[in-house]
């Protein structure tokens, strides 16, 4: 999964501003835990607050039992992907914006990749949804795939 291949360019920063190791990938389950309970954001430089801030913003706010370990945060993750891809940014301009508003190092390639997964399951559905004759569901795969593709 792409969220898998999150990682944050800050961590070493954050690992010596929180006093002990994180590991640098953004979705594992430490990393998500500390940023969501153990670290001091008052001692954070202003970019990576804000960063982490948006982080916490956009992919911590569910309200599941579990959270953060429920498995929303990376959803909601490649969501972002997909709807910034259906806004029009490229691959390239995914990892930029990736990066820039939440620290999150990702390379293009990996999104090109997820991307093209994605079309390939949204086809997928649309098959199987007019098969079963639901065509609502399948006019949406068709729409999320041409946006996609775009």
């Amino acid at each position: 999964m792409i969220a898998d291949k999150a990682r944050f360019r800050a961590a070493r920063r954050l690992e010596r501003e929180a006093g002990f190791r994180l590991p640098d990938h953004v979705f594992s389950g430490a990393f998500l835990e500390s940023v969501g309970r153990a670290i001091n954001f008052d001692r954070l430089d202003r970019r990576l607050r804000e960063q982490l801030v948006a982080f916490s913003r956009d992919f911590l706010s569910c309200k599941c039992r579990d959270a953060p370990l429920c498995g929303c945060p990376e959803r909601q993750f490649v969501m972002t992907i997909i709807e910034l891809r259906e806004l029009g940014l490229d691959h390239r301009q995914i990892s930029a914006y990736l990066l820039d508003e939440y620290g999150i190092d990702l390379y293009p390639a990996d999104i090109l990749s997820f991307l093209e997964d994605s079309v390939h399951m949204l086809e997928a559905i649309r098959d199987v949804a007019e098969l079963q004759g639901r065509e609502r569901l399948a006019e949406n795969a068709i729409d999320h795939i041409r946006k996609i593709e775009q």
